[in-house]
């Protein structure tokens, strides 16, 4: 499967103040970039869809919309630019299936080392009774 790369149509970025450090400038340029990106309304596979909708923590909306923030650079063009590689790597990601994993049966080893645990602790516990006259 090729790598997606988002449309300039299907991504909505907007330029805010940036917090943090830098001066005097940080009050007055707008470099941080804020994105977001319609995962419903994409052109996307539905397979690719389902999983960047299964993303963990706060970055995708209720509305299914996915959120980053860039602020590192000083650069507006810069935050831009980190942020849409950054959207890339969610898609691509999303685009990795997942393997299935089918479970197997206990190997003969790991029963008879099991058992042997069990027996050790019967052992122990045993030695901790009243003896028996």
């Amino acid at each position: 499967m090729a790598a997606y790369r988002a449309n300039e149509s299907e991504v909505e970025i907007t330029a805010m103040r940036a917090q943090g450090p830098g001066g005097q400038n940080v009050n007055k340029v707008s470099t941080a970039v804020h994105l977001r990106f319609d995962i419903r309304a994409s052109s996307l596979p539905d397979s690719v869809k389902e999983r960047l909708l299964a993303l963990p923590g706060r970055r995708v909306t209720k509305d299914g919309i996915l959120v980053l923030k860039a602020q590192t650079s000083r650069s507006q063009e810069q935050n831009k630019a980190l942020a849409l590689e950054r959207l890339h790597e969610f898609v691509a990601e999303a685009e990795q299936v997942p393997e299935i994993r089918h479970p197997t049966k206990p190997t003969y080893g790991s029963k008879q080392r099991r058992l042997e645990g069990k027996a050790l602790r019967s052992q122990v516990k045993a030695t901790r009774r009243k003896v028996l006259e």
